[in-house]
């Protein structure tokens, strides 16, 4: 099972589940985000690691791309500019390997960077 979500104000990061973590978080569309995994992949040593982006619902991606992750001491990393509304995501080793969160994928919302009145 999936651990609950843990924040960190003070580097305004959130660890999505055990060994994944998006920075910053509230997350925002336009804004440069940091994705970074150390979880089964790059645990079970990996060459190489991408994150599987999509947008919209999680039943119904849409601009759905690969993108190549770095390898860093604390595991594989990532930039993005996220767009629209949820942003959702998984890993791949490009082996056909997933790390996809026993087949629900992850899924956050993104703000549109105003405040509420």
């Amino acid at each position: 099972m999936p651990r609950k979500a843990t924040t960190k104000s003070k580097t305004n990061t959130t660890g999505i589940v055990e060994g994944i973590s998006i920075t910053p978080i509230p997350a925002s569309e336009g804004e440069t985000l940091t994705i970074t995994y150390d979880g089964l992949l790059a645990k079970s040593g990996a060459g190489t690691v991408y994150t599987h982006l999509g947008y919209g619902s999680n039943d119904n991606w849409s601009s759905i791309n690969d993108l190549v992750m770095s390898s860093i001491p604390q595991g594989w990393t990532c930039d993005i500019v996220p767009e629209g509304d949820r942003m959702n995501f998984c890993f791949h080793d490009g082996a056909n390997n997933w790390d996809n969160n026993y087949g629900h994928n992850w899924s956050i919302g993104l703000h549109n960077g105003e405040l509420d009145k």
